[in-house]
């Protein structure tokens, strides 16, 4: 399938529906853009978008224990003050 897109005034282009459906892609989630080096661009579909709540546990390590709020903010008070 050949699909010609117009770039706007403003450098943008929009895909069309039969290419947002070849990709899988729904509204709100996300594409991946990668720029090859003889000029060419690839375009996947990324997947949905990630809710805040999936990054929830995601900076933990093992054996360290979590920081809470007031620790961090009594930090940068201690460091501000230096």
């Amino acid at each position: 399938m050949r699909v010609e897109l117009t770039v706007t005034g403003k450098g943008q282009v929009t895909l069309k529906k039969a290419i947002l459906d070849h990709l899988g892609v729904k509204p709100g989630d996300r594409l991946n853009i990668v720029l090859k080096p003889d000029g060419r661009v690839e375009l996947k579909g990324g997947g949905p978008r990630r809710s805040l709540g999936s990054l929830y546990g995601a900076l933990s390590r093992e054996g360290v224990e979590p920081v809470s709020l007031e620790a961090m903010q009594a930090a940068i008070e201690d460091m501000a003050t230096r």
